[in-house]
């Protein structure tokens, strides 16, 4: 009887120490082996339907400004803390995203805005479009034309690549004359610009190889079949946005008008350090999107959070942005 007892005990102590070594196992790193940390994110794309045109974003990778005092001016810190902390955003760092869109029309292919390219002022998370364009199936050649809200060093930076070559070989290139000239010109930017050296190098290293493909808009123009200029200066002394139109259905590309969805629609008058006349950009952003929250018009926001597609309304004294919600399963309509 003893001997089956001690038989038994030891049995349960080995099936003890068994599960026991298992459970420590499951709890050391080792065991995380067939499933590494670390793996990539999916695929940074998004596609949707406008009328008979298929639009793609892709981005250019996130834009960290850091601590959003130094960028939003004319309003209390406090009260920046305050918008950030109610819409569950940090406080010490202003992350913006580089939403870039492309409109397939069926018979041509336009591209709204170009990123960083190689530049890294605001960190290596930038240059990422010719990776993104890959990813979502558009090849580089297929883009007929590139148009440019302004020439920021985020949205005329990618046009010239490895070799001094055109990224968009085959494009035509549609930008305001005022900004091309004030960014390639060292004596019209002011000595104090926040970090002028980089705006004035980018501006001259993507836009002066392509100048002779390169056409003027002015307000009001149709560019292209589909494609409305509105000129909203401030941000930049041409600083455009763009009414794009397929079989009735209307999407509004606005650019730089708002760089954040929260510190720039509560109250739209706060200034923006980056912009060339911060008075003019606040009267541009409140008379574009008052009329874009009046023909609930959506728009698609370079700079807020991916993928940007979403509407304004009006809320008090500013405005409130609303995202569109996603569709994954097909390629939905908007």
């Amino acid at each position: 009887m003893i001997a089956r007892h001690a038989l038994a005990t030891r049995r349960h102590l080995l099936a003890s120490a068994a599960a026991g070594s298992a459970a420590l196992a499951f709890a050391t790193p080792s065991a995380l082996a067939k499933m590494p940390l670390g793996q990539p994110q999916a695929p940074y794309f998004y596609r949707f339907k406008l009328g008979k045109a298929e639009c793609t974003v892709v981005t250019d990778g996130q834009l960290p400004l850091g601590d959003p005092t130094t960028a939003f001016l004319n309003i209390d810190k406090a009260e920046i803390a305050r918008e950030l902390k109610d819409n569950f955003l940090p406080t010490n760092n202003a992350v913006l995203e580089q939403n870039v869109l492309v409109v397939n029309f069926g018979d041509r292919v336009v591209l709204f805005d170009t990123g960083m390219g190689s530049d890294t002022l605001f960190g290596k998370t930038t240059g990422k479009l010719q990776a993104t364009l890959r990813q979502a199936g558009i090849k580089p050649e297929a883009v007929d034309a590139v148009v440019m809200s302004h020439a920021h060093i985020d949205h005329c930076g990618g046009l010239i690549g490895a070799g001094n070559k055109p990224n968009f070989p085959n494009a035509e290139y549609y930008i305001g004359q005022a900004d091309f000239d004030y960014w390639t010109d060292d004596s019209k930017i002011p000595s104090n610009y926040p970090a002028r050296p980089h705006f004035l190098a980018q501006a001259r290293n993507n836009l002066l190889p392509v100048r002779n493909r390169t056409h003027f808009y002015k307000d009001n123009q149709q560019i292209l079949p589909g494609i409305t200029v509105l000129s909203a200066p401030g941000h930049t002394v041409s600083h455009s946005i763009f009414m794009i139109e397929s079989d009735g259905k209307q999407l509004c590309y606005i650019g730089d008008l708002a760089h954040h969805p929260v510190l720039l629609l509560e109250r739209p008058r706060t200034q923006f350090a980056y912009d060339t006349d911060p008075v003019q950009s606040a009267e541009s952003r409140v008379r574009m999107l008052d009329m874009l929250a009046a023909n609930r018009t959506p728009l698609l926001a370079y700079h807020f959070a991916w993928p940007g597609v979403g509407h304004v309304a009006k809320q008090g004294d500013g405005f409130r942005y609303f995202p569109l919600g996603l569709d994954l399963q097909t390629v939905g309509a908007i």
